[in-house]
């Protein structure tokens, strides 16, 4: 069954959620990103140190927004992966968010190499879109993996990461997980899998997120679903009922099934990590 009704989707979501909470009471209740048009209010008003940094990949160098989690013991990381329009506020907040939920976040701003203007803000949107359809796959994931070990290098971090990505990032966290074998888990938002011939070389587990009004994306689940099942791989997927592409960052769209789709998604998100990595 790849469709799940959102009464069914939002038990498992809390169930999820009690399994992993289970005789750790201090562990908060999340609370889900705010939508792409309160993003900058919640990023002015977070009490938590973000700041920029530029980290070496190797042949070159990605900026990258780091955030920090308020507490006392070490906390895993997670790298957030932007959409086809860029690092955004949106991001940004997304980032936020899941260092609210305890979690050393940092998003790589993977045009960096593309010197496109307004970078730290919102790079113009057809020309990021039209800049990362020039990236190459390499680079992408090779700077993936530099600011995932920059953020587990620092003091307050755990040698453990994940990944999570929104549309075209959403496809790149899923790639991701077959290109890198030290990976925790991934979680991929609304974005297309990979090949199935590609998949025999994930370790880590996998959540697909999607919203069920979204046909494109959605016809390339059964085969991931089909190959990852064969070859005893993890791949939990939720499709939510009448959500569409993007239901994250517009909340608002669908008439309420954006919003009953994120208020299930982002738990699921927490709760996946929160499992898969620790907290």
């Amino acid at each position: 069954m790849y469709r799940l009704t959102a009464r069914i989707a939002a038990a498992l979501s809390l169930a999820g959620i009690a399994a992993c909470t289970a005789g750790r009471s201090n562990t908060p209740a999340t609370t889900p990103p705010a939508d792409v048009t309160e993003s900058r209010t919640r990023l002015a008003a977070s009490p938590r140190h973000g700041e920029w940094v530029m980290v070496s990949a190797g042949a070159d160098s990605v900026r990258a927004w780091i955030v920090y989690p308020e507490r006392t013991t070490r906390a895993p990381v997670v790298v957030v992966v932007h959409e086809i329009f860029g690092l955004t506020p949106w991001v940004r907040a997304v980032a936020d968010q899941l260092a609210a939920d305890g979690f050393i976040a940092i998003a790589p701003d993977l045009l960096t190499t593309k010197n496109l203007p307004n970078p730290t803000d919102s790079v113009p949107g057809d020309l990021a879109t039209a800049a990362i359809r020039t990236l190459d796959p390499g680079d992408v994931h090779r700077q993936i993996s530099a600011v995932a070990n920059y953020a587990m290098a620092q003091p307050a971090a755990l040698p453990r990461y994940g990944i999570v990505g929104f549309c075209w990032g959403g496809s790149a966290s899923f790639e991701h997980a077959i290109r890198s074998p030290g990976l925790g888990a991934s979680v991929v938002y609304y974005g297309s899998s990979p090949p199935s011939a590609s998949l025999g070389s994930i370790n880590a587990p996998v959540l697909g997120l999607y919203g069920g009004s979204d046909a494109r994306v959605n016809a390339t689940i059964p085969a991931a679903d089909s190959t990852m099942r064969a070859l005893n791989k993890t791949f939990t997927h939720h499709i939510y009922e009448g959500a569409g592409h993007g239901f994250l960052r517009n909340q608002v769209g669908q008439e309420g099934a954006n919003l009953r789709a994120t208020q299930q998604a982002w738990p699921a998100t927490v709760s996946w990590f929160r499992r898969h990595l620790g907290a």
